[in-house]
């Protein structure tokens, strides 16, 4: 990643740059959540929520949190309640600013949140993708699961994806993941 990019926790200041960005890149589609959401998101599992700084400000961010398997957040629900204990943690939303995509930055917070991921024991990731967002992340080794219902909200293209985790340094696939990832 160039110097003058990195990859930090989401701090109290940034709200407003990722509210921001999330309206730019989901409110015309229908999809935008809110401030409310979007902290809530957070606060189920700061650790696994990042953004992208550039250049002193934020020009991307992932929030990410523990989620049951074959189920997703709801967009018009606010999160209730503490982090789920699934083996499973969920990139909810992964917004780059548009002045620097095509740089590869997605995939580079995916892989950052991956490492997150494995070092902290989840076994697989999960994620809805929407608005034809398949096509990023199926080279990454997420697939489609068609037939997982979900909420309303995300509109009739979407579509639930996932993958098992695996450590770089082995090709060991998990059975249990085989059987959950079918």
């Amino acid at each position: 990643m160039s110097a003058d990019i990195r990859i930090r926790a989401v701090e109290e200041g940034d709200w407003d740059a990722i509210v921001a960005l999330e309206a730019r890149a989901y409110a015309d589609h229908g999809l935008s959540e809110g401030r409310e959401a979007l902290r809530s998101r957070h606060a189920a599992s700061p650790g696994t929520c990042y953004v992208l700084e550039h250049g002193g400000r934020v020009g991307g961010y992932l929030l990410a949190l523990p989620y049951p398997l074959f189920r997703s957040p709801d967009l018009s629900l606010a999160e209730s309640g503490g982090a789920s204990t699934s083996g499973n943690l969920h990139a909810h939303d992964l917004v780059i600013a548009e002045e620097l995509r095509g740089r590869g930055l997605a995939p580079r917070l995916m892989r950052h949140l991956h490492d997150t991921a494995l070092a902290a024991g989840y076994r697989t990731v999960s994620l809805v993708a929407v608005l034809g967002a398949q096509a990023v992340w199926a080279p990454l080794g997420y697939r489609a699961r068609p037939e997982v219902a979900l909420p309303a909200s995300y509109g009739p293209e979407a579509v639930y994806m996932a993958m098992p985790l695996r450590p770089a340094t082995t090709a060991v696939f998990v059975p249990t993941l085989a059987t959950e990832l079918g």
